[in-house]
């Protein structure tokens, strides 16, 4: 058998398909992709609203894990790295962490405005906190929380309880440990909280147990379980929004969620967590961005409405559907920087074919351009699933993402997107 055809068809026979979809490996001849990873480990960025690229455009942030495919074990430990995208894509190691998930790694950044130090999570000395690694010196600073998200103004941080997370909604936190409340449906004692990056103090801004008491669309929900997820402060660094999220029941035996559950967004002051706003009851929040400091950008179903994406004013229920001929499908949108927030960056999840579209779409001229389509083998799903989770860099000239497409496990790629939004 021809080498070229022995491999085709053990690929096709190890992703179970009689045949791949048109454009499997390959994106649009407009927009060529590079791989920045070697792919001798898995390696990936995680979430969509994190600064990945430092100022300068030259250096990516990334991570790699020793395996694929199952929960991180407490013992798991992820290795940092500082892609050079000037010499060759060459990594150099930056630290390790003990507290990541599939989904958004270990919360991964580089500082605002910051060409020199980074932010991660990780587990020390039995609890999560975060440390902030200059990559010029390797000297490092430990922050006795862990961040959820970064204020633009680079003065703080926000964040909840990830052992909390991964009791209620696994993936999104971290094992290793046990969340203390698990048989207590909205504690008091955990919940939102705002930390200085400087000096790391840190103090409450909201509980669960504050959340909970407000009622959602006229009914209590202060008998469910509750938890924060999705974290995003303002532009300005004075409003933040956050999901609450609830379900009605878990397997007491376990506590492994066995009921779908249920979302409402909220706004709040970051300085001492006042005026607190539920922008969104629906119940469907999705992914979400700022648009500029009062308006959010949010894939849900308002009350009355249909599902798509709208751009919601803070402090009110006003609320207008942004590319309904074309955005038709959940996604994780952000802004392409220096747009004047004209052109979105998004993705989908895998279609009927396993495959997931990476495109811009331009709200002022309703275009959509397609950057790719990438194939998803089927066995990332659930937990383990790979989504593209696209982030630009600060230029607004180039979009990197995460994908499976080559058979490689997940891998860092990158597409220039200058002559789209220069052009």
């Amino acid at each position: 058998m021809i080498r070229r055809n022995f491999l085709k068809n053990s690929l096709l026979g190890g992703l179970g398909m009689a045949a791949l979809p048109p454009m499997a490996f390959f994106p649009t001849a407009d927009f060529p992709v590079e791989r920045i990873t070697d792919g001798s480990k898995p390696h990936w960025f995680g979430y969509y609203d994190k600064l990945q690229i430092d100022p300068t455009g030259r250096y990516a942030l990334g991570m790699q894990a020793p395996f694929e495919g199952h929960t991180p074990g407490p013992d798991d430990q992820l290795e940092i790295g500082l892609i050079d995208l000037q010499d060759n894509n060459k990594w150099r190691k930056l630290g390790t962490s003990n507290a990541w998930g599939w989904q958004q790694g270990c919360m991964l950044q580089w500082l605002p405005d910051s060409k020199e130090e980074v932010i991660w999570n990780d587990r020390i000395d039995g609890a999560f906190k975060s440390r902030v690694h200059n990559v010029k010196t390797g000297k490092e600073r430990i922050l006795p929380k862990a961040i959820y998200t970064l204020a633009p103004n680079g003065k703080f941080a926000v964040g909840t309880e990830f052992n909390r997370i991964q009791n209620l909604r696994p993936g999104y936190g971290y094992v290793g440990i046990p969340d203390p409340y698990e048989k207590v449906k909205a504690p008091k004692d955990i919940g939102i909280y705002r930390m200085d990056l400087k000096t790391g103090k840190h103090k409450m801004l909201l509980s669960l147990a504050e959340m909970a008491a407000i009622p959602n669309q006229g009914e209590p929900v202060d008998g469910y379980w509750h938890w924060f997820n999705h974290l995003l402060i303002s532009p300005d660094s004075k409003r933040m929004l956050f999901l609450n999220r609830w379900r009605k029941k878990v397997r007491e035996q376990d506590g492994v969620p066995t009921t779908p559950f249920i979302t409402r967004m909220v706004t709040m002051d970051t300085a001492d967590g006042g005026d607190r706003y539920v922008i969104d009851p629906s119940g469907d929040t999705s992914h979400i961005i700022w648009d500029g400091p009062d308006r959010i950008l949010a894939w849900t179903k308002p009350i009355g409405k249909e599902w798509g994406f709208w751009l919601m004013e803070d402090h009110t229920q006003n609320s207008k559907h942004i590319g309904a001929e074309a955005m038709t499908v959940n996604g994780h949108n952000t802004y392409i920087p220096h747009t004047n927030n004209e052109w979105v960056l998004n993705d989908t999840y895998p279609d009927a074919n396993r495959m997931q579209t990476l495109y811009l779409y331009h709200i002022p001229t309703k275009r959509r351009v397609i950057l790719g389509k990438f194939l998803s083998p089927p066995q990332y799903k659930g937990e383990y699933r790979c989504d593209l989770h696209p982030r630009s860099n600060q230029q607004g000239t180039e979009v990197f993402f995460d994908s499976t497409h080559e058979k490689l496990g997940r891998q860092i790629y990158r597409v220039n997107i200058e002559k789209v939004i220069r052009g």
